[in-house]
Parts: C-alpha cells; sequence; structure tokens
C-alpha cells in the first residue's frame, strides 16, 4: 500500500500543531472507498498529528477502531493488513495498463464481490431464506454473513488497549432499527466491542443488522453518513483540530446514463451534509457568544457562582478548525465504487489518500491567526494545478 515513490510528506513538516490543540479524526461510510482514509491516517501519522478522537461510521468505523484500538507504532501495519485482506487480487497490473482495461478488471472484481463476498468481509449466505422473501430471525435479515469481519477486527483490534490509559478515544455512530435514531457508541462512556463497529457498518440489505442490549442496529450512514456533529457537539467545547475525510461528492455533472444516474443518487444519499451542521454549530456559537458578552457587562453584585457555572455550560468562545480533505477519484462514474475492492483500485486509493493529507498538512492553514469570536474555520484542500487522474 506504500506509494511507489517517497512523496513531499516524507520530509516531516514542524510544528504541525504548536498550540498541542486535541486532534480528531472524522471518517465517514463507503466501503472500499475508505482505503482513502487510511492513506490520509498515514500522512497524519508521519506528521505527529496522532488523532486523540476517532469518530467514524461504516467503513469509517472499522478504520477508526483500527485505529484507536492500537498502540500508535502498529497502527498503519494493522490497517495494511486489513485493506490487503479484503482487497481482490488483479488479473493483471493495473499501472501497467490502459483505462479500458482497468475497467474491465474493476467490473470483475465488483462482480466477484457480489456473488463470493469479500475476503475477512462478508460472505453469501448459502440457500438464503431471506433472498427467497421468506421471513428469517432479523438478525439474518440480509444477503450476507458477516461471521468473517467480526474474527478480522477481533485479530486486528486490540481492545484491551483501546480501553487502556494510552488508548484513544473511539466514537462510533450507528441507527436503531425499530425507532430509526441515531446513537453513537463512545469510548469514553462506555466499552467498545467488536459488536458496536460491526453496527455501525451493518448497511441493509446487504448486510445483516447486529443486536446490542437487545436493540438491532444498522449502518449509521442511513442516518448521517459524516459524523462531524458529533465533534461539535462534543462537550465540554474545546478548542481543537478537526480532519474530516469526505468519499462521497455532493456536486456533479448532470447524469446521462443509468449507471451515472445511480452513481449520482449514491453519491447525493450519502455526501457530507458538513455545512449543514457547521451552519447550525455558528448559529449556537453566536448565541453562546452573546450571552457570554451580556453577562461579562453585569454589574460584579449581579454575578455569583449560579452565573458562572451557566455560562461554563452555555458560553462558548472555542474555535474549532476542520481541514476537508476530499477523495477526488472519479471511478468511470461506477454506481458500485463502494464494493470495488480490486486491490489495484484500494492501493491507488490509500496513495491518493497519502498524497492529498500530505498536501493539507504541508498547506497547513490552521495555523493562521483566527479572529476572536471565530467559532469554525474551515480548511479547503487547494486543488492541484494538473488534473488529478480518473485511476481508481
Amino acid at each position: 500500500m506504500k506509494p511507489d515513490t517517497a512523496p513531499p510528506s516524507k520530509i516531516r513538516v514542524p510544528a504541525t500543531n504548536p498550540r498541542k490543540h486535541p486532534t480528531a479524526l472524522v471518517l465517514q461510510g463507503g466501503g472500499a472507498l475508505g482505503a482513502y482514509q487510511a492513506g490520509v491516517y498515514q500522512a497524519m501519522h508521519e506528521n505527529d498529528l496522532i488523532p486523540d478522537w476517532v469518530v467514524g461510521t461504516s467503513i469509517g468505523a472499522i478504520n477508526a477502531g483500527i485505529i484507536a484500538g492500537n498502540p500508535v507504532k502498529d497502527r498503519i501495519a494493522r490497517l495494511r493488513a486489513f485493506w490487503e485482506r479484503v482487497s481482490h487480487p488483479d488479473a493483471i497490473d493495473m499501472k501497467q495498463v490502459l483505462d479500458p482495461a482497468r475497467r474491465a478488471n474493476t467490473w470483475l472484481a465488483t462482480a466477484d464481490a457480489v456473488t463470493q463476498g469479500v475476503s475477512g468481509f462478508f460472505s453469501p449466505r448459502p440457500f438464503n431464506s431471506f433472498a427467497a422473501g421468506i421471513a428469517v430471525a432479523p438478525e439474518n435479515a440480509s444477503f450476507y454473513d458477516t461471521h468473517p469481519l467480526a474474527e478480522t477486527l477481533a485479530e486486528l483490534i486490540d481492545f484491551t488497549y483501546l480501553h487502556g490509559p494510552h488508548g484513544s478515544r473511539l466514537t462510533v455512530n450507528a441507527l436503531k432499527v425499530t425507532s430509526g435514531q441515531l446513537v453513537s457508541f463512545d469510548s469514553q462512556k462506555q466499552p467498545i466491542g467488536i459488536e458496536h463497529i460491526m453496527a455501525s457498518g451493518a448497511l441493509p440489505p446487504g448486510l445483516p443488522p447486529v443486536r446490542i442490549d437487545g436493540e438491532l442496529y444498522w449502518d449509521g450512514g442511513l442516518y448521517s453518513n459524516t459524523p462531524l456533529e458529533t465533534v461539535l457537539n462534543d462537550q465540554p467545547p474545546t478548542d481543537r483540530l478537526c480532519f474530516m475525510v469526505d468519499l462521497w461528492n455532493a456536486v456533479g455533472p448532470e447524469p446521462t446514463t443509468l449507471d451515472e444516474v445511480q452513481t449520482r443518487q449514491k453519491d447525493v444519499m450519502f455526501a457530507s451534509r458538513s455545512a449543514r451542521h457547521i451552519e447550525n454549530y455558528l448559529r449556537l456559537h453566536r448565541l453562546q457568544t452573546m450571552i457570554r458578552a451580556l453577562y461579562d457587562e453585569l454589574p460584579a453584585n449581579l454575578k455569583g457562582s449560579a452565573g458562572r457555572q451557566a455560562l461554563q455550560e452555555v458560553g462558548c468562545s472555542t474555535t474549532i478548525h476542520v481541514v476537508r480533505i476530499p477523495y477526488a477519484g472519479q471511478d468511470w462514474h461506477m454506481a458500485a465504487k463502494d464494493i470495488n475492492f480490486s486491490r489495484g483500485s484500494i492501493e491507488w486509493r490509500w496513495e491518493q489518500g497519502y498524497k492529498d493529507a500530505s498536501r493539507a498538512i504541508r498547506q497547513a492553514g490552521w495555523l493562521d491567526a483566527v479572529a476572536d469570536g471565530v467559532g469554525v474555520v474551515v480548511h479547503e484542500l487547494v486543488p492541484e494545478p494538473a488534473a488529478r487522474p480518473t485511476f481508481a
């Protein structure tokens, strides 16, 4: 999964976080596109931007669990082990052929994932009554069985380390099937196990729901695929540096074919709603700032301990820097890009995530001065001068 040549980020960027702000990494769902997230983490890792909090949904929850649930020195190797295990061997060297051959290879890999499953992730259910329209136990209501994933997570995540004094905070989001409520499972509040991570990635009808404490859960991406709001709503508020990885693009051309329509539909469904979350957060932040200013104007004899306590709970003067890193691969406008586990595609996405995050770190916009009272600063990745390749 390593890039072929040593990219510029191999030269360590000094003082990437001189103010020692807590660092969060937010990972959304996107199936096989999640290899891009692993590349982003590798660049952060090599530049001393080790997240103290990893928040994930679906494939993002799996990557997040592997990152948070291992000592820092082991994280890249464990991520690589996961993505090598789930990738589909290619019949050709994807770097040595032209786009038509690459595209044919990805279709073969995708067809194999649909018919045979993905090694270490999911496998077809033999003689599946659910697929025939017959009622089954709720935990079996899916086309595929995810026991292979449970075995993979048990091998690659050290849950003892995760809940120990050196483990990073881990939050994974899942949807309660019977109420449609989004639930955040947070290692600061409860023990996180394999079942919580699998619940976050239980996308129906392909993958089965997971039962936790008597309740069934589906993929959290059905409600909100980018868990940025989990970071924005965290209490108590604190200055924070947050890297957010977007795998889907809400903006795109008008589709003209069935495949393009289905691709655009997926992109719109699962694209980040971060702009809306940030707008809502800023509205609340402005209100909190006004409350703080009004309290400061009160005479001293009207300021009491109760007021100070309320100010701590409501008033807010913190700033969150959000570094947005978008996946720019076009995947030939392929609707099934999230189940394209071709090894060449996986390696390419990892490499692109590594390169894009390295550029974002070199730009380091969060080091610039920020005016007082600014609640959120979004740092967009400056586009490269040349067009990005579409091989994926």
